[in-house]
């Protein structure tokens, strides 16, 4: 296919099918920009690949395939996942609260975290303190402490899981 016939046959589908495909995004990754991120990547896998679509299927479900593929990729990215621990612990310590009174409970919440983390042995504490609060990659933990990078993950993945726990346990979180 030519590329002028393909850039018109885009430009109808992104007219037709925009706004649709960005709702139904932004239902998968809650945010509007990313969302839109999402859906002009959609574009682009229509646009490289519009010369192999064979109209088996309607091209408004080719393109919603598309996007969900693209948004559970997101999902299970690293990336989403340390942004998410990351903006919860943020919260959590109460860097973002302007007024006094949110400031003063912050510092509650903040006080208590710290001690939830610190009552977690020393190998979930070192992995939680080095990735969350220095912003070190898995693989430059494995590095630092000497351990295998699935030893990481997995002692991160069972900090996150024993902090949950304390959290709900706790209450302390309640928004």
């Amino acid at each position: 296919m030519e590329e002028g016939k393909k850039e018109q046959i885009l430009e109808r589908i992104m007219i037709e099918y925009g706004s649709d495909l960005v709702r139904l995004a932004f239902s998968y990754v809650k945010d509007t920009e990313t969302a839109k991120d999402m859906v002009q990547n959609t574009f682009i896998k229509c646009y490289e690949n519009l010369d192999r679509f064979r109209f088996e299927s309607s091209i408004k479900t080719w393109l919603y395939r598309i996007t969900i593929n693209q948004c559970k990729d997101y999902l299970r990215s690293w990336h989403y996942r340390k942004v998410q621990a990351r903006s919860f612990l943020e919260k959590a310590v109460g860097t973002l609260l302007p007024s006094a009174e949110e400031k003063v409970m912050n510092k509650t919440e903040a006080e208590e975290m710290k001690r939830m983390i610190f009552s977690l042995s020393k190998q979930y504490r070192e992995v939680i303190f080095l990735y969350y609060y220095k912003s070190f990659s898995i693989k430059e933990i494995s590095e630092i402490t000497g351990l295998n990078t699935n030893t990481v993950k997995t002692r991160l993945r069972r900090a996150k899981q024993k902090l949950k726990i304390l959290i709900e346990e706790g209450d302390v979180y309640e928004s």
